[in-house]
């Protein structure tokens, strides 16, 4: 393996941070100066056929570096946190069995934090159940978060009364394991035994969100569109989740004709800048350590960190 391989064995560095900040370019820049492999964390760039929307990196923009968890889905496979934790945790025990460094890249942070921190066990999903509780809570709102209450205080201090998924998901746990849902979210186990170097990026706000609406606008220059229009004449139903997200939604609804071109634009704009809002929210809580884009200190830092002197 090499002194090298030895040093980066059982570390990972984790890239995370808004949109359009410019993670995948930086994550190609520091693999190839500190021989790492890519792992994707962002959970559109698992599928197939979204490219443009998703800003995928091309095969060239990737000039090179191994990239995994990539176009690996079809549109209608379900993907979630505890396989991407399997999956993730294979691929990176490879890449220290080839003497890389594993560079987790991506703004889905719930996936980084499933590989860090872990998951709580996993519990099934009753459908018929939780269509119940959302029949209720339409007819009476508030009803899922009063029974949340008497069920388990602590997980509905932690769920907003308008948060209808986690309060299903809440009560769904304890329907399923008769257990309440904070007891069981406290038994954690991380999938992978590692040191982990949390790395976000960012940007100052008017910066950030002036390049999110060039981003958007270059992204319907160069076809989302089209690339939409061509993945429904494949059979895809505009329903599925991925076809749901930023972007492709307002693309459909413009082939739809029931919003105009600068609408679909605008909107597309709003939700991108909200989501980047979001993901810099989470991503605090979640003590990451901060750079601009550009910073050199970012290198230093993660050299220091295979050196083991940081």
């Amino acid at each position: 393996m090499g002194e090298r391989g030895e040093k980066v064995k059982g570390r990972v560095l984790l890239l995370g941070g808004p949109t359009a900040t410019g993670k995948s370019a930086l994550a190609v820049e520091l693999a190839m100066a500190l021989g790492g492999e890519v792992v994707n964390a962002d959970s559109l760039l698992l599928y197939r056929h979204l490219d443009i929307g998703t800003a995928k990196p091309s095969r060239e923009e990737r000039k090179g570096v191994a990239h995994h968890l990539i176009d690996i889905l079809d549109l209608h496979q379900e993907f979630d946190a505890y396989r991407y934790a399997r999956e993730a945790s294979r691929i990176i025990e490879e890449i220290w069995a080839r003497g890389h460094l594993p560079i987790v890249v991506g703004g889905t942070g719930f996936y980084m934090k499933a590989l860090y921190h872990g998951l709580p066990p996993r519990v099934g999903k009753d459908p018929r159940f939780r269509q119940r509780l959302l029949e209720e809570e339409e007819r009476s709102p508030g009803t899922l978060h009063a029974r949340l209450r008497g069920i388990d205080p602590q997980a509905a201090s932690r769920i907003h009364p308008r948060d209808r998924v986690r309060m299903v998901r809440a009560l769904e746990i304890h329907h399923m394991t008769g257990r309440p849902p904070s007891v069981v979210w406290k038994e954690e186990k991380p999938p992978l035994k590692g040191s982990f170097l949390k790395i976000a990026l960012y940007l100052p706000r008017q910066e950030l969100y002036a390049r999110t609406n060039a981003r958007v606008i270059d992204m319907v220059h160069r076809g989302l569109v089209e690339e939409t229009r061509r993945v429904l004449e494949m059979g895809y139903p505009p329903h599925l989740k991925p076809l749901q997200s930023i972007g492709y939604r307002e693309a459909v609804l413009y082939l739809q004709g029931r919003i105009s071109q600068g609408e679909m634009v605008s909107q597309i704009q709003r939700k991108t800048r909200n989501y980047a809002k979001r993901q810099m929210t989470w991503f605090k809580k979640e003590a990451f350590l901060w750079f601009l884009p550009q910073s050199r200190e970012i290198l230093e830092k993660v050299a220091r960190w295979i050196e083991g002197k940081d």
